[in-house]
């Protein structure tokens, strides 16, 4: 190899400053020392910038011998015994990591180490930077929080799995780690600043991805990529087992099982690792394969083929034609198919697999020595083409001295010579992949699969019961009690033989995603229920049959709440949502929801009776993947209400377009208006604080600011009073009309000025006068929760400045407290369902309505004197406000925050169950018990 004047100078300056001149005079070591740094500028560029580092690893032993893992351990955990900040824990990590990527580097280069030892040493290398790592965050963590615990009070640890190459234990040289965090139970920690355990290991992963991935000045440790978890970037980053478990029994696509075959446990304290593991090895190494599973592994293949033909493929040894990647599908494709019935086949290592497969004569002997030699060849060339630059590329060299320094790494006297054998790697390669499922490779699943067999009863009645025991499912009697009423289904039969022959091959697949679910029979019941509405609809059959993501989400949906079976059966085109799980679990942002709104509109613009269906149904279709992400825990709570407010405020504010154009169309637009709508929407309630939930009606209060004697300046002229209270009228038409797909909300009107006896559209100005002079004190609680949410910016201002001002009146704090706890009591009389064996959860004493009660009160009281309370209209940031104003005793703002978030998520999930807010008179105890203990120190005492 060429010398160059860099390392020239780093020789002769290591030379004459060594400690170690007996090493300075070995041919061998010198030989080996130049080979290295020729052949890695990255090495090079670290012993330039540490002139005594060489010295130090060779001290360190950290060049001429093999490290092992617990060597390794060992050392980083001394070196981080000492550590006390997150800067101090990256710069350990980085230079740790830098010291043994030279010498992994040395002894790959320098012909110490055989492939597998690179591999391993590599692969270890990053186990014990993320142990580590982990560790000293989880302990960080601990201190600040307390212990996360499930509700037996277990301990929980993290649980780190390994994926891809550093799964399988063969880590190239400069490889990202695909990694999946998840932890065993929910629960809370401990500790006086208590998380939720979700909460905890979310924050616990954020922080070691910092350690591993964040680029520094030491440089990085590991570039992380965690998009291989549970719905990729739009699932919880730390998800729970409960979590990993449904997800993978019924939402998971096919390259997910692919992903799977190489997991591994990296970091478990526990050993509840294991218990993950086991608890997936069915998903993966199935008994049965499972229907699409043969074309989707085709359907692979050829997104393989395809992208061989984009540009660049050539050069590049591991994606290229005959690569690293088409080796390793060969091997996955066989463990796949076979190893849920061979458990010799369920390992990770690419090497083994195919020395396996040669030894069960799945592949002959030959083709696996052609496929082992070809794979070795290509990760010495990948290794020492990431040496170079400590640089993630799989790319030739482009320029004539870089092909040959790596043609003389990988010991050929020339590049034409590399080349050629190269080439004959990839050949051999290229040969098997093009022949895979050409040959008798998958065993195809016979055309009786028991649950068809099931399904058209053709196995004997005492054979149904330990069938569905033995696919797993729990409640195996009542399942099958579900599946025969399925089968006597009037309806069914009478689907003529399109909707027969359809129902005939969906049915035993949505049985097998259905059965092994807790509930079983319950969504096996509410399936039948979808499929009797779509029976004579074959368009949605075909759908659920042509797409195996769309059957996996509607069981999973149905399996979590009744309340998805009555949206679907009123509007089946929600299927279509169920096609791409990435949309449908990521519910669309604001500015989002306004672009999709605005381009289905557009396609029926101008004819009212389809722009109000396209608005039912956009309303429907958004709502559904709130609903999606919130029973997959994908989004909190707290988030579930905001995008369902955006999706009420964005509908608001096209249906009000609407309004306005079919009425200054008509009229023309009042005359002082400008360029707005002289017209504003203020929300109450749920709208107005944000908490808007599935089935929540609106309301609203509708104001303008035209002057008494303005008309509007069409041909059909009208007074700007009447031609908003018409205005008004149409927008409530079109939100509120039944159609074919339902009603958009329900709007209640009842808190404008007067309520039901009220103009429908009140002038600012009276709405102004009538809060100063007239409102109750409930309306001014009422008025805590508004803000404005669609119309004319001006107006938007102007309701914010009248809100201000009627907010911080100064107010007698007796008399607002003793009308406050009067309207609580005329309420709790008329609307708390609770009794002596039940406790509603809402209306009860110590419930939401209390905590509610609570914060109005407060800031009518203290707005007079802060106003920077009246910032903002939802409860949770009311808090936070007066806690910042110090209104709050210690820890009283936090505290009622967390139990504001229980209460309302324990209401919100029996809203998705369509059941009350009501629970047991033994739940709930300790939070109903802080929250009267609340209302007795702000409201009694």
């Amino acid at each position: 190899m060429s010398s160059h004047p860099r390392l020239d100078s780093y020789l002769e300056e290591w030379k004459n400053s060594t400690t170690h001149a007996h090493l300075a005079a070995d041919p061998d070591f010198n030989s080996s020392l130049e080979t290295v740094l020729a052949g890695s500028e990255y090495v090079l560029a670290q012993l330039e910038r540490n002139q005594a580092l060489l010295d130090a690893l060779i001290d360190g032993e950290l060049i001429l011998k093999p490290r092992s893992q617990q060597q390794m351990d060992d050392s980083l955990a001394e070196a981080l015994s000492e550590v006390d900040s997150e800067d101090q824990l990256n710069q350990v990590l980085r230079q740790f990591r830098h010291r043994h990527m030279i010498h992994i580097i040395w002894r790959d280069l320098g012909m110490s180490a055989d492939l597998n030892e690179t591999l391993e040493s590599l692969s270890a290398l990053a186990d014990v930077c993320i142990q580590q790592a982990a560790r000293v965050h989880y302990k960080w963590l601990v201190e600040k929080h307390g212990v996360p615990r499930d509700e037996n009070g277990i301990q929980q640890h993290l649980v780190v799995i390994g994926m891809g190459k550093l799964g399988a234990r063969e880590l190239n040289m400069s490889s990202d780690i695909d990694l999946i965090y998840t932890y065993p139970h929910r629960g809370q920690t401990d500790g006086d600043r208590s998380l939720d355990n979700e909460t905890f290991f979310t924050r616990l992963c954020q922080k070691l991805t910092q350690a591993l991935n964040s680029q520094t000045i030491d440089g990085f440790v590991f570039r992380t990529d965690t998009r291989l978890r549970p719905y990729g970037d739009s699932g919880p980053l730390a998800p729970s087992f409960d979590f990993m478990e449904i997800y993978y029994e019924s939402q998971a696509r096919e390259w997910e099982r692919y992903a799977m075959i190489k997991a591994r446990i990296i970091y478990s304290e526990d050993g509840a690792g294991q218990e993950l593991m086991t608890m997936l090895r069915p998903f993966v190494y199935r008994r049965y394969l499972d229907f699409g599973a043969i074309e989707s592994l085709r359907s692979m293949k050829q997104m393989i083929s395809d992208n061989l033909k984009m540009k660049g493929m050539r050069d590049n040894v591991k994606l290229g034609p005959g690569g690293i990647r088409e080796i390793e599908f060969i091997g996955q494709v066989f463990q796949l198919m076979r190893g849920g019935r061979d458990p010799e086949l369920q390992i990770r290592p690419i090497q083994q697999v195919l020395e396996r497969l040669a030894e069960k004569e799945l592949v002959p002997h030959a083709a696996a020595d052609d496929l082992l030699q070809a794979y070795r060849f290509l990760r010495l060339t990948e290794n020492r083409i990431q040496a170079w630059r400590d640089e993630q590329t799989h790319l030739l060299p482009e320029d004539q001295e870089g092909l040959q320094r790596l043609a003389t790494l990988m010991q050929f006297d020339s590049v034409s010579a590399f080349i050629e054998t190269l080439s004959m790697h990839r050949n051999r390669v290229q040969q098997q992949f093009e022949a895979l499922f050409n040959a008798d490779t998958t065993e195809e699943e016979p055309e009786d699969a028991p649950l068809a067999r099931l399904w058209r009863n053709a196995i004997d009645d005492e054979q149904r019961i330990p069938l569905l025991e033995s696919i797993g499912c729990k409640e195996a009697q009542a399942a099958d009690d579900a599946i025969r009423k399925l089968q006597e289904s009037r309806t069914l039969h009478a689907a003529g033989p399109r909707g027969s022959d359809l129902i005939a091959e969906i049915v035993p697949h949505m049985l097998g995603l259905a059965l092994p679910l807790e509930n079983s029979a319950e969504t096996i019941e509410r399936l039948g229920l979808i499929l009797e509405t779509i029976a004579r609809r074959t368009t949605y059959l075909a759908l659920l049959k042509e797409n195996i993501s769309a059957m996996q989400g509607l069981v999973k949906l149905l399996s979590a709440s009744p309340w998805f079976v009555h949206w679907i059966s009123r509007q089946p085109i929600l299927l279509d949502s169920l096609i791409d799980p990435r949309q449908l679990y990521q519910p669309l942002t604001r500015a989002d929801l306004k672009e999709e709104l605005e381009q289905q509109l557009v396609t029926v613009s101008g004819d009212l009776e389809q722009e109000m269906e396209v608005l039912r149904q956009f309303v429907a279709t958004n709502r559904l993947r709130v609903a999606a992400a919130d029973v997959s825990e994908i989004v909190p709570l707290m988030i579930v209400s905001d995008y369902l407010t955006e999706i009420a405020e964005v509908t608001l504010e096209a249906a009000l377009d609407l309004a306005w154009r079919d009425m200054t169309e008509r009229h023309g637009k009042p005359s002082d208006t400008g360029d707005g709508y002289g017209f504003v929407i203020i929300a109450y309630g749920k709208l107005g604080g944000i908490e808007l939930g599935y089935g929540s009606d609106l309301d609203l209060v509708f104001l303008h600011n035209s002057s008494p004697n303005s008309m509007t300046d069409g041909k059909r002229q009208l007074a700007a009073e009447n031609f908003y209270a018409r205005l008004a009228q149409r927008l409530i038409h079109i939100m509120t009309t039944r159609t074919p797909s339902g009603q958009l909300y329900e709007i209640d009107m009842r808190l404008r000025p007067n309520g039901n006896s009220g103009l429908l559209v009140t002038s600012l100005s009276a709405f102004e006068k009538y809060q100063h002079n007239n409102a109750w004190t409930w309306e001014h609680q009422a008025l805590v929760r508004a803000r404005p949410v669609a119309g004319d910016p001006g107006l938007v201002d102007s309701f914010a400045t009248i809100r201000q001002k009627i907010l911080c009146e100064e107010r007698d704090a007796d008399a607002l407290r003793e009308e406050v706890i009067k309207m609580r009591e005329k309420m709790r009389d008329s609307l708390d369902k609770s009794s002596d064996d039940c406790f509603d959860v809402k209306q009860g004493r110590g419930g939401i309505t209390d905590i509610e009660f609570i914060v109005q009160h407060m800031i009518l009281r203290w707005a007079s004197q802060h106003p920077e309370l009246c910032q903002y209209s939802d409860n949770i940031r009311q808090l936070e406000s007066l806690d910042h104003s110090q209104l709050l005793p210690d820890q009283w703002g936090e505290r009622l925050s967390g139990l504001y978030r229980a209460l309302r998520e324990h209401a919100h999930r029996s809203a998705l169950m369509e059941k009350k807010p009501i629970v047991g008179i033994d739940q709930l105890t300790q939070e109903r018990k802080l929250v009267a203990e609340a209302w007795q120190l702000f409201m009694l005492e």
